[in-house]
């Protein structure tokens, strides 16, 4: 996919090169008549146009009228560039609107999603570094795709890009739109835990992060969660005072030393999956 921004030629070089997806930016690629000649090149050619709007670069007029953080500036910056599209009979569109603000993003998706039935790639825009980036991006998307809205996503970190796509896999499982690879589950370390959790949780999610088989796994530092909070994963251990159990679908299947919980679950992990896990 190619993002353009400013020259219109480079839009109409994208689409002769073979790129798959232009994207154009209505507050910078320029005036009707280049947008009118990029549409008619992509048509001929069916490649896709997405109209992406963000809080970087709105229509001048737009912001005069609104500002920078109404959701009414995006989305009606959206479906100006739509307007003049679809008079060219031309529908292949996806769109976006982001913006940096979680609430801004949020409401104008639901705009658009009253507007139009064109496919929504939805994303929080220049979010941040990978921790903030991370949660602002986690809160702007997900209460986005928990209301059913949004057919792709970007998450934007100031990050190495392999984040992205590992933040971006995890808000898809946390809403439960993605079925796809180990979920671990563990407790806070309160004053009830007894083992080292946080390294115990960290070294599991690391080691089992290749793989691809749905799995529920719960990392449990006491009594109290362990067999209770674990019943809801498929696999899940608990130690605590030198001790731990091994915890199948929310029955003890075998207790053990604390020393010997993480190898016990990642042999059962294994088992289960039929993927190997390096230790």
């Amino acid at each position: 996919m190619a993002d353009i921004h400013f020259q219109y030629k480079l839009a109409l070089k994208a689409i002769e090169a073979g790129f798959d997806k232009i994207r154009i930016n209505p507050g910078n690629i320029g005036a009707e008549w280049k947008v009118r000649e990029v549409t008619g090149a992509a048509k001929d050619a069916e490649v896709p146009i997405r109209i992406g709007v963000n809080s970087g670069s709105l229509p001048k007029d737009l912001l005069e009228k609104y500002d920078h953080d109404d959701p009414h500036a995006f989305a009606e910056a959206a479906m100006r560039e739509v307007a003049i599209l679809e008079d060219m009979s031309f529908e292949n569109i996806v769109i976006s609107v982001k913006s940096t603000n979680t609430q801004t993003a949020f409401w104008a998706y639901h705009m658009l999603a009253g507007m139009c039935d064109y496919p929504l790639h939805i994303g929080i825009t220049e979010a941040g570094t990978l921790q903030t980036g991370s949660i602002k991006s986690s809160v702007g998307i997900g209460a986005i795709l928990l209301t059913g809205i949004g057919d792709t996503l970007r998450v934007s970190l100031t990050a190495d890009p392999v984040h992205e796509v590992r933040v971006a896999k995890q808000i898809l499982t946390a809403c439960n739109l993605q079925q796809e690879g180990v979920e671990v589950i563990s407790c806070p370390t309160c004053g009830r835990c007894q083992i080292d959790l946080i390294s115990l949780a960290e070294s599991i999610e690391e080691k089992t992060r290749h793989i691809k088989t749905p799995l529920k796994v719960a990392v449990m530092g006491c009594a109290v969660n362990g067999p209770g909070e674990a019943a809801a994963a498929d696999i899940g251990i608990a130690g605590g005072e030198g001790k731990g159990i091994l915890i199948k679908k929310g029955e003890i299947v075998r207790r053990m030393t604390e020393a010997e919980l993480e190898t016990a679950l990642l042999d059962e992990i294994e088992s289960m999956t039929g993927e190997k896990i390096k230790r």
